[in-house]
C-alpha cells in the first residue's frame, strides 16, 4: 500500500522543530500499519507499544510524570534502547489517558526523542476531559484511502499520475479506463483491509463480506465505549444514513430516525459519531461568504459515511451494478456520487466542505468550499446530463471566480463553469492555484 500521508511522516522526521505527532482517525483506516511501516523504513529499532488492554503501562504512567522513570520502564517493556534511533509508538492512546498527557513532558524534557501516537477513538476521549498537551504536539488527520491511493494500490500508478499532473487530454484518452476504476472505488471504497483483500482475493464478495464486519465492528464499539440509550441512539443515526442520503433532499431528519424524534435527544450520539471520525458532518450556508464558518447554520446539515464502499455495503448494491452502465452513479439519487466526492474533498484535497442552500428555496448547491481566497461552489452530477440550473441562478447572484460542475463527461472550460470530470476532482486545487 501506498499513503500519501508517509510523506507528511518524513517531512516530521526531518523537522528539527518536531513534537510527538499525534494521528487522528476511525478504526481500521491504517494507523497503525501506517506508523509500524514508516519506523521500519526510517528508523534503526521501533518500539510499539499498544495501550489496550496493557495492565503493565496503566501502572507505568498512573504514578507520575518523571519521564526519565517512564522512559526506562518503556525499555524494559519493548526490550529497546529509547533514544534518537528509535521511533516510539503509543498505539490506541485513548486507552491511557494519562499517557496522552505525558507528550507534553516528553516534549519539553526530551524533545530529540521521535514520538507517534495513534488513537482511533481519540476524538471522543478528547470530549471526556481529558487533559490535551496543547502546543506540545502536532496533529495529523487520515483517512480511507483515497481515489488516487487506491489506483496505486491496484498497479494503476500511471493513470494516478496523469491526474496528479492534470493530464486531462491523456485522461481523456483513457476515460472509459478510468470511469471503470472509479465504479470499483465506488464499490470497494478506501478502507485498507477491504482494498487488500480484493486484490489478494479478486472476489467481490468476499470484499463486501470484509466491509460487513467492519460496520458490525464499528457497532460493537457503540455498545463497548458507551451505555444503554446513547448506544441505541448511535446505532440508530449511523444506520439511517444511507435512507437519509437517498431523499431527494439530504438534509438530515431526525423525525426519520423514530417517531417524534427530537435533535436535542440525537445532538450527542451524532457528535459522538463525527468525533470518533465514523460520520462527516456537512453544515449548511445560506450565503457565500468568506469565511463559511461565519455563515453556517449548524443546526441544519447532511451526515455522510467516511467512506463510500461502506456507504454501498450497508445500502446492499450489488456487484452486478458494476457492469450496467452509469447505474451505480445514480444509485439512492446519486447519494454514492456525493458521498465520493466529499470523501476526496476532506481526505485528498483537505478541505472542510459546507451545502448551500437558501431560506424558502428548492435551489441547492451540493458543497461549498474555500479555497485560496475563493468559495467555490460544487455541483455534483451522477450522470452525464448537464444540467445545472441550481448552479446558474447561484452564479449569477455570487459572480464567482470558479464554479465547478463535477460529472462523467470530459474536463472542459465555458465562459461561466468549469466541468471537472468525477475521477479528477483531486485536481480542483492545481485549477484554482
Amino acid at each position: 500500500m501506498k499513503r500519501t500521508v508517509m510523506q507528511q511522516l518524513i517531512e516530521w522526521k526531518q523537522d528539527k522543530q518536531r513534537k510527538p505527532l499525534l494521528i487522528q482517525g476511525a478504526r481500521q483506516v491504517g494507523k497503525t500499519w501506517l506508523m509500524r511501516t514508516f519506523g521500519k523504513e526510517h528508523f534503526k529499532n521501533v518500539a510499539y507499544l499498544s495501550m489496550d488492554q496493557n495492565p503493565r503501562l496503566q501502572a507505568v504512567f498512573s504514578q507520575d510524570f518523571d519521564v526519565s522513570r517512564i522512559i526506562e520502564a518503556l525499555r524494559i517493556e519493548s526490550q529497546l534502547p529509547i533514544d534518537e534511533n528509535t521511533l516510539l509508538i503509543f498505539d490506541e492512546i485513548q486507552e491511557i489517558p494519562l499517557a496522552l498527557q505525558s507528550l507534553k513532558y516528553f516534549q519539553e524534557q526530551r524533545p530529540e526523542l521521535p514520538i507517534l501516537a495513534a488513537g482511533s477513538l481519540l476524538g471522543v476521549a478528547l470530549h471526556s476531559g481529558i487533559s490535551f498537551p496543547v502546543g506540545k504536539i502536532q496533529l495529523l488527520d487520515m483517512y480511507p484511502m483515497s481515489f488516487l491511493e487506491f489506483l496505486d494500490a491496484i498497479g494503476n500508478e500511471e493513470l494516478a499520475l496523469l491526474i496528479r499532473n492534470a493530464d486531462f487530454q491523456m485522461m481523456k484518452v483513457f476515460r472509459d479506463k478510468f470511469i471503470f476504476l472509479l465504479k470499483q472505488y465506488f464499490f470497494l471504497g478506501g478502507m485498507p483491509e477491504v482494498v487488500q483483500g480484493y486484490i489478494e482475493n479478486q472476489d467481490y464478495n468476499k470484499a463486501r463480506k470484509i466491509q460487513k464486519d467492519l460496520v458490525q465492528l464499528y457497532e460493537y464499539d457503540f455498545s463497548k465505549h458507551t451505555l444503554g440509550i446513547i448506544s441505541e441512539r448511535l446505532r440508530l443515526v449511523y444506520n439511517s444514513i444511507p435512507a437519509q442520503l437517498g431523499k431527494e433532499n439530504k438534509k438530515f431528519i431526525y423525525g426519520h430516525l423514530r417517531s417524534g424524534a427530537r435533535s436535542k435527544d440525537y445532538e450527542d450520539a451524532i457528535q459522538w459519531l463525527v468525533d470518533c471520525g465514523l460520520v462527516v458532518r456537512v453544515p449548511r450556508v445560506s450565503k457565500a461568504g468568506l469565511p463559511l464558518l461565519g455563515y453556517a447554520d449548524l443546526t441544519v446539515f447532511k451526515l455522510f459515511l467516511n467512506d463510500v464502499g461502506l456507504l454501498s455495503a450497508m445500502g446492499d448494491l450489488d456487484a452486478r451494478t458494476l457492469l450496467e452502465g452509469s447505474q451505480i452513479f445514480e444509485e439512492y439519487k446519486g447519494s454514492l456520487t456525493e458521498q465520493y466526492i466529499l470523501t476526496q474533498l476532506i481526505s485528498e484535497l483537505k478541505l472542510n466542505p459546507f451545502y448551500y442552500s437558501e431560506e424558502r428555496s428548492t435551489a441547492e448547491i451540493d458543497f461549498l468550499v474555500q479555497l485560496a481566497g475563493n468559495v467555490i461552489p460544487i455541483e455534483v452530477k451522477a450522470t452525464e446530463n448537464l444540467q445545472a440550473k441550481s448552479l446558474k441562478v447561484y452564479a449569477e447572484k455570487y459572480k464567482p471566480n470558479y464554479v465547478i460542475r463535477t460529472s462523467l463527461s470530459d474536463f472542459r472550460k465555458e465562459d461561466w463553469l468549469i466541468n471537472l470530470p468525477l475521477y479528477a476532482i483531486s485536481c480542483l486545487r492545481t485549477i484554482v492555484q
